[in-house]
């Protein structure tokens, strides 16, 4: 038998009496039944109440309301708890340096996120290296390479800049080339400071990028440039409609395209909003940053309003909607939940979103569900959030890939 140091034990004994929950007793076999708790599988389906998931090393091998654990697991009592999904971001913008990178994604671990993706600003390749990490206590990340816009001057050349049908085909091929996981393009005149890509710009992009087997991300701001994409045939939004009210020719588009995917990325909605769960956990002056921008808003309260009402009435038609967050704020999911919420969707449809759907639109097939033969990577929640969004942030315990996830210290 493996010898286990006295000081596994120690931590591991530790790691159970912080999450409140009983310790697996040492040197049984790695399977480990989690009892008792409402499970959200993360797929849409009801939640299973008093529920059990069975996990075999890494991989969950049962869930549900009578299974049968097996004969010497190890057994963690979950009573009153409630477990979902690990959130899974399909839209950052991650640092551009290794150890920045691998910190980022230790954080994101530390708030739940398993998996992100970074769009497309990135001119060294950081997130495709990484790529291939994939280890407990960490986020897994994939890449857009680099974005495509127009020629933007006097803004930072993370992108592709193209002037023409055939810079976009370059483009599209050396992102290609690099395997990158998504093509990201910007269609926006940044308030008419900047040239945009034409149609017939986007459109070479898409057409390029789709022989190639790569789906097109498209950043917007105006209906009418997400009617252009949306006739050149785009896979995704990374961003609602911004600047007025979707009409109804625009959903008459929308639901022409079945698989279309909208990642909202939601403005804050220009009010004060409740940020204690932050404090405690991370470094003061993040948190006064934070609070320093929790604030009254109305220039982005209205811009949370057109946004809300977009993004609603594209749920309504059942449109695939994902979290994404932009930006590089780790903890950012929780509160795009929220205003995904108070926008108009259901706690459980905005928990599909962020789990289930959104490592469908990342193409990972082994997260995003509890569900067997899936990853064990999971969150334990002191309340439940099918009843209130914001109890995603009450976290008792994470497990990410079948190990706990230190929430004793946040990852520098």
């Amino acid at each position: 038998m493996r010898r286990i140091s006295m000081f596994t034990i120690a931590a591991a004994t530790a790691a159970a009496v912080v999450a409140g929950m009983s310790v697996p007793a040492i040197g049984q076999a790695p399977v480990t039944a989690y009892e008792g708790a409402r499970i959200i599988v993360g797929d849409g389906s009801p939640a299973i109440e008093k529920g059990t998931i069975v996990v075999n090393g890494n991989t969950i091998q049962a869930v549900g309301a009578n299974v049968q654990v097996p004969a010497g697991a190890a057994r963690v009592n979950l009573a009153g708890k409630t477990v979902m999904p690990m959130i899974i971001d399909t839209h950052i913008h991650a640092p551009d340096d290794t150890a920045k990178n691998v910190r980022d994604m230790k954080r994101r671990a530390y708030w739940g996120v398993s998996a992100a993706m970074s769009m497309g600003t990135e001119t060294k390749d950081t997130s495709l290296k990484q790529r291939s990490q994939d280890v407990a206590g960490q986020a897994k990340i994939l890449s857009a390479g680099r974005g495509i816009t127009g020629v933007e001057k006097g803004r930072e050349q993370a992108a592709y800049w193209v002037a023409n049908e055939k810079e976009a085909r370059d483009a599209v091929k050396e992102n290609a080339g690099k395997r990158v996981d998504i093509i990201k393009i910007w269609v926006d005149d940044r308030e008419g400071t900047v040239p945009k890509l034409t149609p017939a710009q986007y459109g070479a992009i898409i057409d390029e990028a789709h022989k190639a087997n790569i789906r097109v991300t498209a950043h917007i701001f105006n209906l009418e440039d997400g009617k252009g994409l949306l006739r050149a045939n785009v896979d995704a939004f990374a961003h609602g409609v911004r600047d007025r009210d979707v009409d109804d020719e625009f959903m008459t588009l929308v639901r022409a395209k079945p698989n279309l995917v909208l990642n909202p990325n939601l403005p804050g909605r220009g009010v004060p909003t409740d940020l204690s769960f932050l404090q405690g956990k991370l470094p003061a002056e993040e948190f006064a940053e934070a609070q320093k921008g929790n604030v009254d808003n109305a220039k982005q309260a209205q811009a949370y309003g057109i946004q809300a009402r977009n993004l609603k009435r594209m749920n309504d038609a059942n449109t695939r909607i994902v979290l994404g967050t932009d930006g590089n704020i780790p903890w950012e999911p929780h509160r795009e939940m929220e205003n995904m919420v108070v926008a108009g969707m259901t706690p459980m449809q905005v928990i599909t979103a962020s789990t289930s759907r959104a490592a469908e639109f990342m193409r990972l097939t082994n997260q995003g569900a509890l569900q067997q033969g899936k990853s064990a990577d999971f969150i334990v929640l002191d309340a439940n959030p099918l009843d209130n969004i914001t109890n995603t942030r009450r976290i008792s315990a994470i497990y990410h890939k079948g190990q706990t996830v230190n929430r004793g210290a946040y990852p520098n």
